[in-house]
């Protein structure tokens, strides 16, 4: 038994090996197949030349070049550019300084913006919890006299069958036999 054990062994390790020989044949043969076809020389010169490849004839149109495809591109020069404008040449001769200045006074009015709208909601929030607070002590009265008047009902009640008892036993001890 364990002679077929070892005899399906072998054949395993058989077809391993057999299928990494094919495998790297398969990867590996076309690249050495052309490196020595390459380095093979014959001795005749006129055969060596069929083994190389004829230039190529290409009719190829040159590849269009930028001013083809846009030609507006061609005038890149800037030094007109908003020459006729007077609120942009304004803008363009302003100092880096100045533009961080501008900068920074938006950014500080967009947080007033923002701060301000911030303190009107958190006002608002105020006021609608406070509202919430009063209707919540509302019912919360509310209900402490609810308990109350209950609590009263519950004693009147119990002091109305306590009564009941009492008048239902001398109603007895007189001679009445119930219902």
């Amino acid at each position: 038994m364990s002679r077929g054990r070892s005899d399906s062994g072998g054949w395993w390790r058989w077809c391993l090996v057999v299928f990494a020989v094919i495998s790297a044949l398969v990867v590996c043969g076309p690249a050495l197949y052309w490196r020595f076809k390459n380095s093979i020389t014959f001795p005749n010169s006129h055969s060596n030349s069929k083994l190389s490849c004829p230039p190529c004839l290409c009719h190829c149109p040159p590849p269009l070049s930028l001013f083809h495809l846009a030609p507006g591109l061609a005038n890149l020069s800037v030094s007109d550019c908003g020459g006729n404008d007077p609120e942009l040449k304004e803008e363009m001769e302003k100092q880096f300084v100045d533009l961080l200045t501008e900068e920074l006074k938006l950014q500080e009015s967009v947080t007033e913006a923002t701060t301000r709208h911030m303190n009107i909601t958190l006002a608002e929030a105020k006021r609608v919890a406070s509202q919430y607070q009063r209707e919540a002590d509302k019912c919360i009265y509310a209900t402490e006299t609810c308990e109350q008047a209950r609590e009263r009902a519950e004693a009147i009640l119990i002091k109305e069958k306590k009564m009941t008892i009492v008048w239902e036993r001398r109603a007895r001890q007189m001679g009445w036999e119930g219902e």
